[in-house]
C-alpha cells in the first residue's frame, strides 16, 4: 500500500523522524513546520492521511485539524495526532476537531505505519 502522507511538526528532528519512517514504509512524505505551513501544502497536494503536531506557532494542531476539517473535500480525511501530550482532555478535544487517532511521542515506526494503513484502509 502506497500512501501520501502530510506530516505537520514544529520540530525539524521530528520531520526527519517521520520522513525517514515513511520513505522506508515505500510512503510519499510532504512535511510542514506548523499549521499554516500544513495548509499551504495541503493546497498543493491530495495526501490520503495526515499526521499532525498540537503545539506548533502560528496555527497549532487544533486550529489546523478545524482549517482541514472545513473543507468539503477533507471532511473524512483520516488526521493522526503525534504529539507528547496525553491527557484525556485533549484527547477529547482533538476528537471533538475531527482528528481519527492519537499517538503520544516518542512513536514506534512500525506501530505508526501500521496506524496509518489502518485508517488509510
Amino acid at each position: 500500500m502506497s500512501l501520501e502522507v502530510l506530516a505537520v511538526d514544529d520540530s525539524r528532528t521530528m520531520r526527519d523522524m517521520l520522513r525517514l519512517t515513511l520513505n522506508d514504509a515505500g510512503f510519499t512524505s510532504h512535511l510542514a513546520e506548523d499549521g499554516q505551513h500544513g495548509l499551504e501544502v495541503l493546497a498543493e497536494i491530495a495526501p490520503d492521511v495526515i499526521i499532525t503536531d498540537i503545539n506548533m506557532p502560528r496555527l497549532d494542531g487544533f486550529g489546523f485539524i478545524d482549517a482541514v476539517r472545513a473543507q468539503d473535500s477533507y471532511r473524512t480525511l483520516p488526521i493522526l495526532v503525534l504529539t507528547t501530550e496525553s491527557s484525556a482532555e485533549l484527547k477529547a478535544r482533538a476528537r471533538d476537531a475531527g482528528a481519527t487517532g492519537w499517538i503520544v511521542k516518542p512513536f514506534d515506526p512500525e506501530k505508526l505505519v501500521r496506524a496509518l494503513q489502518i485508517v488509510a484502509g
